[in-house]
């Protein structure tokens, strides 16, 4: 049933990053969409003027909920060890813990489907990983600054290497095991 004409458009975002979530952008028809959101057709192109730009909506409110909860579990009391344990392992969680896992990052799936084809596209899951990567540097340069990690350890550095591992756990996440998983998560809390 569709919504009625005074629909709120956060609620809306939230289920069409959903539906692009669990199909990935080509796969998500119209009809996906309108049944997503419960907009009609008609409402869901005249709010939204295209699938393409619906999409991008739909990356900027990922971003705004997703790096949000990332910056909130950095800021979180604990070590910058715990602290990034704590989000690596969330997305462990994310990916081997309800019916809803497997579904990867839908940046990340972005990136793979449409970065370096879309410009628009590109450049929102580029400003989503600095966002997350500016978060992290924030956390290395500050356990740095109190002695938790060595004082040549490059701030910057550490936040990418961390970022690659969180997304190559959401990429991983599709097919390895919660062990397999944790592992890496280990691994890379011991490279710091």
């Amino acid at each position: 049933m569709p919504r009625p004409k005074g629909f709120d458009p956060t609620e809306v975002l939230d289920a069409a990053v959903d539906t692009f979530w669990r199909k990935g952008y080509a796969a998500t028809s119209a009809q996906d969409l309108v049944e997503g959101t419960g907009l009609g057709r008609g409402s869901l192109y005249h709010s939204f003027s295209s699938k393409q730009q619906l999409f991008k909506d739909a990356l900027r409110r990922y971003e705004e909920t997703s790096a949000t909860r990332v910056e909130e579990m950095l800021t979180a009391p604990g070590t910058i060890r715990e602290r990034i344990r704590r989000v690596l392992m969330d997305v462990v969680e994310d990916e081997t813990g309800s019916s809803d896992g497997h579904r990867g990052c839908l940046a990340v799936n972005a990136a793979l489907e449409l970065g370096g084809i879309d410009d628009e596209v590109t450049a929102r899951v580029r400003h989503n990983f600095e966002r997350v990567e500016d978060a992290f540097q924030a956390e290395f340069a500050a356990a740095r600054q109190e002695g938790e990690i060595g004082a040549e350890r490059d701030p910057r550095a550490l936040a990418r290497f961390t970022l690659a591992a969180m997304y190559g756990l959401r990429v991983l996440g599709k097919t390895a095991d919660r062990r397999a998983l944790a592992q890496v998560v280990e691994t890379t809390i011991q490279a710091f």
